[in-house]
């Protein structure tokens, strides 16, 4: 409504703001504007266009951006050519023919993916694709638990999987990178599943902060780190078939052994980016993977079968904590079995309780269906074995102490100092 009036002087504001802030490499301009359409009937979006990059440009020289959902040597946005590099959400199907669209430019993939995962949850099998988007759980195959699958084996039909978009991307060197929606589920739009999902389903990590299983797909591919993750878990039905999958790197492949007896040896081929046995008949016990590399281990991951919940055990990622009001740490809880193994399927109840100077900020536990306060600092349901207690400091140095309990399970203690 106030476009007019106040444009030029918030553009002008944000970038002298921001200008010397060592994160801002690129400017955008704005994200899926309905303005880059229009054709030549429509000028608008030309006009806005060169005037929002004449301003950036008079005071900065990054370069500048758009997201654009219609990636055309047509787009209104794009064809003024004043964008020093193409923003491109989604299509990614249509990257190999950017340079033809655009020949000369530089790109950036502002938008992708959309995969929709929870995690600890699997639906078999594994290799079928799910354009989930806007349904409940009584039609298009929804289920009645408002889960989705974390073999990244589901998306939003506007979208891809992360598997689906990472092939595409290492294809192409003229992609200089890509932004994903998203890292962490948020609250709100709760894609796929309507009321009472109450966050989103998109994050490679979870509302807590829990890694899902794509997380590791990310790591395998961009870190230097040794990667063996393996999944799912190995708590299911005497005999059902349950596809298996593992992300690594820095080596040749991976052998999969079951209770000792191997499963067979996997390699990538082609462009895959992970390897899978299918079908395999579960028989509890210890699934064991090994990595090699002419022959010789890189890494070796095993995975058992959990028992009942036994106890708890919290750990905090920070131990220390400066006297500030604001200084929080991250208290991990998981819910073990007798001989340590994460219970997978675990929802204790979990009471919460702090000495100390301090306060329980925040509790969670990923669940994108838990209805209850963010602020409820007493209690929380574990989500497949594992909780979240947020913890911060008071203005006073104090030695802090969490206390995590659950009927029928050994407590769980952490101390955290304040200085």
């Amino acid at each position: 409504m106030y476009w007019d009036q106040w444009y030029h002087k918030d553009l002008v504001d944000q970038v002298l703001r921001d200008r010397n802030h060592p994160s801002v490499f690129i400017w955008s301009i704005g994200n899926e504007i309905p303005e880059q359409w229009g054709g030549d009937k429509d000028t608008s979006g030309r006009n806005i266009t060169r005037a929002l990059t004449h301003i950036i440009d008079s005071l900065d020289n990054r370069p500048t951006t758009a997201a654009l959902n219609d990636p055309k040597k047509d787009n209104n946005i794009a064809r003024t050519g004043k964008l020093g590099l193409i923003g491109v959400n989604y299509h990614h199907k249509g990257w190999a023919n950017l340079p033809k669209e655009f020949p000369g430019q530089k790109f950036i993939l502002t938008e992708t993916v959309s995969s929709l995962q929870s995690r600890g949850e699997y639906l078999q099998p594994s290799d079928s694709i799910r354009r989930w988007a806007g349904f409940t759980k009584e039609k298009n195959g929804g289920t009645p638990d408002y889960i989705c699958s974390a073999y990244d084996n589901s998306s939003a039909p506007w979208g891809s999987t992360h598997e689906e978009t990472l092939k595409e991307l290492l294809k192409y060197p003229f992609l200089s990178g890509m932004y994903i929606w998203t890292g962490f589920d948020y609250l709100g739009e709760p894609t796929p599943y309507p009321f009472p999902a109450r966050s989103s389903y998109f994050g490679i990590v979870d509302l807590a902060g829990f890694p899902k299983d794509v997380y590791y797909l990310y790591q395998s591919l961009f870190t230097d780190k040794d990667v063996l993750h393996v999944f799912p878990h190995w708590n299911w039905k005497p005999g059902q078939k349950i596809d298996i999958w593992a992300y690594y790197n820095h080596a040749d492949e991976v052998e999969l052994l079951l209770n000792g007896k191997s499963l067979g040896v996997r390699k990538k081929t082609g462009d895959d980016l992970h390897v899978a046995w299918d079908s395999i008949p579960f028989v509890a016990g210890t699934l064991k993977a090994i990595s090699r590399k002419n022959g010789k281990i890189v890494k070796v991951t095993e995975i058992h079968t959990a028992g009942k919940p036994y106890k708890l055990i919290a750990t905090a990622d920070r131990s220390t904590l400066q006297a500030d009001n604001h200084d929080l740490s991250f208290v991990k809880i998981q819910v073990e079995d007798q001989n340590g193994n994460l219970v997978p399927y675990a929802d204790n109840l979990l009471h919460f309780s702090l000495s100390g100077d301090g306060e329980i900020a925040a509790l969670d536990n990923g669940k994108e269906t838990d209805l209850r306060p963010f602020s409820d600092k007493e209690a929380r349901s574990a989500y497949n074995g594992l909780g979240l207690a947020i913890i911060k400091a008071h203005n006073s140095k104090s030695n802090l102490k969490l206390t995590v309990t659950s009927e029928g399970l050994q407590p769980a203690t952490v101390d955290i100092e304040v200085k």
